[in-house]
């Protein structure tokens, strides 16, 4: 399956705005159909996804914003930022665009967005019709940061952030993609305009928080992740230090009738470093087991 990527201007011209808590938030939508989600991780934005967009817009309606305090959406020095805020955001974006149902496909920090999105759903407000996750810490004890992560934790995160710079981004994505699909200087461009725009690294150890919350809502999300009838994939880089094959050994342990995908030589950005293997599994599961899942149960 062939995919075409899009410019990071061309990316950022497309995008629209709306306001959430007083602030600006950018977002994107393309195509017709069933909607579809699109959740970005950290500490990057939805130009991530930008190899699968066109694509998926031949068959659905395909969602994306800019999570508070990352890419091209205000990054506020004085906020809550949190992951239960940022579900929050998706659920504000998904109203006002009058959305009552709708697919997710998330990726890192949105793994942990989704997650939260499903215990609502769970709690009886019944708005998910799938979703899919690639790499991520779903568990907590899976989940191995990097040190950017534990330094931006750490007392002097505010510092760290200060002085983070393209040269120190480019190292950590260096370990964390795969050996065989690392990014190139134009991909490592888009990346850190998204990360510098608008003082980013300011904000970086306020986002970081997102660790800690995972410890505390993680039975929580578990249960929800155990007992839901929404069909669940994971499709996951395999050689990825933070959230690779090590995390997909225990989604097996832990989900019921665990569906994954394991993509050998991949590492942390799956949707960057093998577009098309993550369109073939993804829409694999939609047309095969989403779909029968919905005829499923639907009356007759």
């Amino acid at each position: 399956m062939s995919v075409t990527g899009i410019a990071l201007d061309d990316w950022v011209a497309q995008g629209k705005v709306f306001r959430y808590r007083g602030h600006q938030i950018r977002w994107w939508e393309a195509g017709a159909g069933e909607p579809l989600l699109l959740i970005h991780g950290f500490p990057s934005g939805s130009w991530d996804w930008h190899y699968l967009w066109q694509a998926l817009a031949e068959r659905y309606r395909v969602i994306a914003l800019d999570m508070i305090g990352f890419a091209f959406s205000d990054k506020p020095q004085h906020y809550p930022y949190s992951l239960l805020d940022q579900a929050d955001l998706q659920q504000a974006l998904m109203a006002s665009l009058d959305i009552a149902e709708y697919h997710v496909l998330a990726h890192d920090y949105g793994d942990s967005v989704a997650q939260e999105l499903l215990a609502r759903h769970e709690q009886g407000a019944g708005f998910l019709r799938s979703l899919c996750f690639l790499n991520g810490g779903l568990f907590p004890e899976t989940h191995h940061p990097v040190l950017l992560q534990k330094l931006l934790m750490s007392p002097i995160g505010s510092l760290i952030g200060r002085l983070y710079s393209r040269e120190r981004m480019a190292r950590t994505f260096g370990k964390v993609f795969g050996p065989q699909t690392q990014p190139d200087d134009r991909e490592l461009d888009a990346f850190w305009r998204m990360i510098e725009f608008n003082r980013g690294p300011r904000v970086m150890h306020l986002l970081i928080r997102y660790i800690a919350e995972r410890r505390v809502n993680r039975d929580r999300w578990l249960a929800a992740m155990q007992r839901t009838r929404v069909p669940l994939r994971v499709i996951d880089g395999a050689v990825d230090p933070v959230s690779g094959a090590h995390m997909v050994g225990r989604y097996r342990q832990l989900i019921p009738n665990p569906d994954t995908v394991l993509l050998p030589h991949i590492g942390h950005y799956p949707q960057v470093e093998a577009p098309e293997q993550v369109l073939q599994h993804y829409l694999a599961f939609r047309d095969q087991r989403v779909s029968v899942t919905a005829r499923a149960t639907t009356p007759a």
